[in-house]
């Protein structure tokens, strides 16, 4: 049986003020801005969030998100986590989500949403 191998990153690059730049094993590029990977957090806060977001466009936000700091949100960091994914630290606190690569991938903001990230974020 002849099986492709899973799409991972061959390189990352964090600037960490505006994006994440992904060079996959497949040749694609992938940009993905900081404030928009923490919108997108793979955690189990943001996941729920948003999904309560998406029933009731109306729902109130916590106080971290309703009222930012002054400071600019940044990736103070990133690192892997074993093989399959990273966790990035930004600056707001938040540093609990793990971005599978499927994951990461599939938020791709340049590429049309097939599924609904906010339920392949974990590890396989």
């Amino acid at each position: 049986m002849n099986s492709t191998p899973p799409i991972h990153p061959k390189h990352l690059d964090l600037d960490r003020e505006r994006t994440l730049t992904v060079h996959w094993s497949d040749g694609q590029i992938s940009i993905y801005p900081v404030v928009y990977l923490r919108k997108m957090s793979p955690s189990a806060e943001a996941r729920q969030l948003r999904e309560q977001m998406e029933q009731n466009p109306l729902t109130v936000l916590p106080t971290s998100m309703s009222q930012p700091s002054q400071e600019p949100l940044i990736a103070e960091s990133i690192e892997l986590v074993g093989n399959y994914a990273a966790r990035i630290r930004f600056s707001d606190g938040h540093d609990t989500g793990i971005y599978s690569w499927k994951y990461l991938r599939s938020i791709d903001p340049n590429q049309p949403q097939s599924t609904d990230p906010g339920t392949n974020g974990q590890p396989e």
